[in-house]
């Protein structure tokens, strides 16, 4: 009887372990499953995470600075639509070049450095005139805000009558794209130093107080309306020269397209019967203005023979990613 009874302790022994076995993977798979299935959900979120903080770079590349709150402050004699662009050069010249620039970008201080003296040369003979729009394409492409204090500050400069002077200093002591140094408005003041009769009190303070930043970032947002592939942009009477990759523009071509149309403003209408022939010269223009066709080959002639900087080229711009 006692043997019976063993056996069957026996089997119930068995039976309970192999229960317990049962149990004890029915509840590791419960555990496994949870946990994949928590791996999987952390994956997911990870991925949405991920994905809303790219479509947050994606929504702010090339915006300018969200800071630049309050009412819009043109600087002084700011022309064009809305009063965005700061003109330099005399009112009178028949050639307008519009510049899209922004002080943080390499390519435009590429473009200003192969091209300041052709276009300081023109303007001082009353050939050009020139359109700045300033813009913070840079502060939305790398963050930071030293492309819009820089625009500030030279709006700023704009106010003091120190604009030319100013932005050509911005340009020739750019800091590397990485290194944000415009954000520091000391060293905006820092470099105002070096243009005669800028740092003044008053220049300090607009500088300090970002009384421009409204304009700058008004300006910037009518160069993503205009659809502009990127910094710099350059237009001549309208024409975009600067990015015909085919037709790379050089200082020295573009003398040539200024001097070509102040001549053709000036020359003499044709006589009724050259129109007649088709024979016409083809500098002269429609509105008949008197002029001297000889003095346009003259012009001509002598850009002909200008300086060495017409074999640069700049053909790389910064654009919005």
């Amino acid at each position: 009887m006692s043997e019976k009874n063993d056996g069957a302790n026996r089997d119930v022994t068995k039976r309970s372990a192999r229960e317990r076995l049962q149990a004890e993977r029915e509840q590791q798979r419960k555990k496994d499953k949870r946990r994949r299935a928590l791996v999987v959900g952390g994956a997911v979120v990870g991925v949405l995470g991920l994905a809303a903080v790219v479509g947050v770079i994606a929504a702010n590349t090339g915006k300018g600075d969200k800071s630049a709150k309050g009412p819009v402050a043109a600087p002084s004699g700011a022309t064009g639509k809305d009063a965005l662009a700061i003109q330099t050069g005399k009112d009178s010249a028949k050639s307008t070049l519009t510049v899209w620039e922004d002080f943080r970008c390499p390519a435009c201080k590429a473009f200003e450095d192969s091209y300041r003296d052709t276009l300081h040369d023109l303007e001082n003979r009353g050939l050009l005139k020139i359109e700045f729009h300033l813009v913070t394409l840079i502060d939305g492409n790398m963050r930071g805000t030293g492309s819009l204090n820089a625009a500030n500050a030279a709006a700023c400069a704009q106010d003091a009558g120190k604009f030319p002077a100013y932005h050509d200093v911005l340009f020739v002591n750019q800091p590397p794209e990485t290194d944000d140094a415009y954000a520091k408005n000391a060293k905006l003041l820092e470099l105002a130093g070096k243009v005669g009769g800028l740092d003044t009190p008053a220049f300090r303070s607009c500088v300090e107080d970002g009384t421009h930043n409204s304009w700058v970032a008004k300006s910037h947002e009518a160069f993503r309306a205009g659809k502009f592939k990127g910094t710099p942009t350059v237009l001549l009477d309208g024409k975009d020269i600067f990015g015909d990759q085919a037709n790379p523009l050089t200082p020295q071509k573009l003398k040539e397209k200024v001097e070509a149309n102040a001549g053709a403003a000036g020359a003499p209408k044709p006589s009724g019967s050259a129109s007649a022939s088709g024979s016409a010269s083809p500098s002269a223009s429609a509105s008949g203005k008197p002029g001297s066709v000889a003095k346009t080959g003259a012009s001509g002639a002598s850009g002909g023979s200008s300086g060495s900087s017409g074999a640069k080229t700049v053909t790389k711009g910064t654009t919005e990613d």
